[in-house]
Formats: C-alpha cells, sequence, structure tokens
C-alpha cells in the first residue's frame, strides 16, 4: 500500500488569465508568489504550495474547490469584504449579514466566495 501521508499536498486551480488571478491571490488574499512561468502562478498557502494553472476554458464546479481554516470566521468575512469581495449567497440555507452558515452537524461555519474564474472558495471555522 501507498502511504501518501510522507507527502505535501499540492492544490491547483484552473485560470483563464494568469495575470488576474496573480493579482487576486496574491495581492487581494495575501498569498506570497513564489514563482511565475507560462505553466502556472505559483503560491505558497501557509505552507501548501499553490499552483495557479492557466488553461483556454475553466470548467466551474458547482463546489468549493479550495477552502482556508480561519480561527474567526466574521474577522475573515469582513477581509474579504474590505477587499470587495462578497459572500455567496445561497437559497434554502440560513446565512448571517456575513454570508456565514452554520452546520447543524458538528457547528461548523462556512463561508464561500468566488475568484475572478468563477472558482468557488471558502473560509471555514471549526
Amino acid at each position: 500500500m501507498a502511504d501518501f501521508n510522507k507527502y505535501p499536498i499540492i492544490a491547483f486551480i484552473a485560470t483563464r488569465d494568469a495575470q488576474r488571478a496573480k493579482e487576486f491571490y496574491g495581492v487581494t488574499l495575501g498569498l506570497r508568489l513564489l514563482e511565475e512561468t507560462p505553466f502556472a502562478v505559483v503560491f505558497d498557502a501557509h505552507g501548501t504550495m499553490l499552483r495557479v494553472t492557466p488553461v483556454k476554458e475553466v470548467a466551474v464546479g458547482r463546489y468549493t474547490v479550495l477552502g482556508w481554516r480561519v480561527p474567526d470566521i466574521e474577522a475573515a468575512a469582513r477581509e474579504l469584504q474590505a477587499s470587495g469581495i462578497l459572500t455567496e449567497r445561497y437559497p434554502g440555507i440560513a446565512q448571517d449579514e456575513f454570508g456565514i452558515w452554520n452546520s447543524p452537524a458538528g457547528g461548523a461555519k462556512v463561508a464561500w466566495f468566488k475568484d475572478p474564474d468563477g472558482n468557488t472558495l471558502s473560509i471555514t471555522q471549526f
């Protein structure tokens, strides 16, 4: 049996516009830029490598593709709003003024937002 628990994760996300994604992930979200090549804009996301890969067309999923665990979700949601990023609203689930949903199972609090390509990102407080 393979033991992939000993290897670090690399996260990937697709973009149609590498420069716009570089601005969003690097400047707006504050991730540290590691490298920029024709194949990827690479960031350090708190110890995880995030490779933002240019593609001709982004196939946007209707689900979260990347998320952050935060200690204070209201503060993180305020930071997003101050940066011009609005949290998503979903019909049928109760969300507060910051777009935060309280999970009935386990007590996690979650809010979602989109990157410039429409990929769904999230912040979660456990």
